[in-house]
This record gives C-alpha cells, structure tokens and sequence, in this order.
C-alpha cells in the first residue's frame, strides 16, 4: 500500500517539477512545430461512481490527461494474473495550476479488488506513503498529522513543508487526505506552490457516499494554518 501511493506520489512531484522547467533561451530558435488539432478539455474534477465519491476543483486549475497505457503482449493471455493488493491503488484525477505548478493527485482503492476493508484505523498506514514517493525530488521538512470528520466518514491528514531538490528557491506546502468509503478507500494529496492553491484544494467540494461537505478539509482542521 505504501509503495502504491509512494508512487502516486512521485508522479505528482514530477508533474509539478516538469511544469517548472524554463524553456530553453540563446541560440538559435527551434523551428516551430505544426499547429495541432485543439484537444477537448476536461473539467479538473472525478465523479467516481463506483467507489462513491465526487470532487470538484475550481475550473481555472487545468485538468492533466493520464499517459497512455499499453496491453502488454503475452504468451498465454488467459491465465494473466488479474490485480490485487498495492496494484488496485488507481490515480482517478491529477490537475494543476499556476507557475510554478500546484498540482493535485487523488488516489483512490475499490476494495473488491483490493480483497479487504478498511475502517478509520488503517487510514494512517494507507497514506503513510506519500513522503517516501516524494522525498525522491524534494526535502520534506515539519510533518503534522491531524483528523477530522466529513460527515459519517473519518478523515486523517498530514501537512508538510518542501523545496524540490533542483530549485531549492521554490518553497511548497504538501497536503494528503485520506478516508474509507462504503467501497473503497481514497486519497487527495497536493504539492501547493502557494496558500491560494492549497485553499483552492482544502475548500474544494465532496461528495463520500452521498453524503456533501462544502469543502474537502474544513477550517482548523490542524492547529495552525498557513497564511
């Protein structure tokens, strides 16, 4: 489970570095490439009926396409093992937003492929992972866990300080979220380059069961806020 999410994790530090790279200057100018097709865009939000939860950021955060997937090409196809354990962890949603980039991740977990339940308790060691994926790229530092209710479902949280390893001038605020649904488990997590997009995360609506909060993360939820 916590290499699972360890490497959510990772892939939302390197969207948010990738989205930091300044584009190359001096020399001669590349030649520019044929204009394509506008592509459709996709509202940065997860409506995820079956697991049973929604979650909507603003719509000025720009909704990330996943990168293609491949079948892989196997001698005896019918006797492929199909996924269980870390493997059921799916990234549902990645958006990002602003320069440099804010980006959100939410992880989520269908426990009919998983094998198991989960109860508030295993909330904790479900989104322990995060800070092994993303100290590959950045140092963590000031770790603080909090919990909260969202209605009838139990949320645990962490709050960390970060600078990514190669622009050390760039201070983030990481944030993860983790709750058990009827059918599954999810994750939010975020790198914020500012406190404006970590607002933008914590005050975005949820829906969890059918049950809707205003805001994912509710005022005060730690001791001290950021400001």
């Amino acid at each position: 489970m916590r290499i699972a999410l360890a490497a959510a994790l990772f892939l939302l530090g390197c969207v948010t570095l990738s989205a930091q790279t300044p584009a190359p200057s001096g020399g001669k100018a590349a030649t520019p490439a044929p204009a394509a097709a506008p592509a459709a865009t996709q509202p940065p939000q997860v409506e995820d009926s079956d697991i049973g939860f929604n979650y909507s950021l603003p719509a000025d955060w720009e909704f990330v396409a996943p990168p293609p997937t491949t079948t892989p090409s196997v001698p005896f196809p019918d006797v492929v093992t199909a996924k269980k354990g870390d493997a059921c962890v799916e990234v549902v949603l990645t958006a990002r937003h602003g320069t440099p980039a804010s980006v959100v991740v939410v992880t989520a977990l269908p426990f009919a492929c998983y094998g198991q339940t989960m109860n508030s308790g295993d909330l904790q060691n479900f989104g322990a992972g995060a800070a092994e994926g993303l100290k590959q790229t950045f140092d963590i530092t000031g770790a603080v866990e909090g919990n909260y209710t969202l209605g009838s479902h139990s949320v645990w949280i962490e709050r960390a300080k970060g600078t990514p390893k190669s622009h050390p001038e760039n201070p983030f605020t990481f944030e993860i979220a983790c709750t058990a649904l009827v059918k599954g488990a999810v994750c939010w997590l975020t790198v914020a380059a500012d406190w404006q997009s970590l607002r933008a995360f914590e005050r975005a609506p949820v829906t969890l069961d059918g049950e809707t909060s205003p805001e994912l993360v509710p005022p005060h939820s730690f001791l001290s806020d950021p400001q």
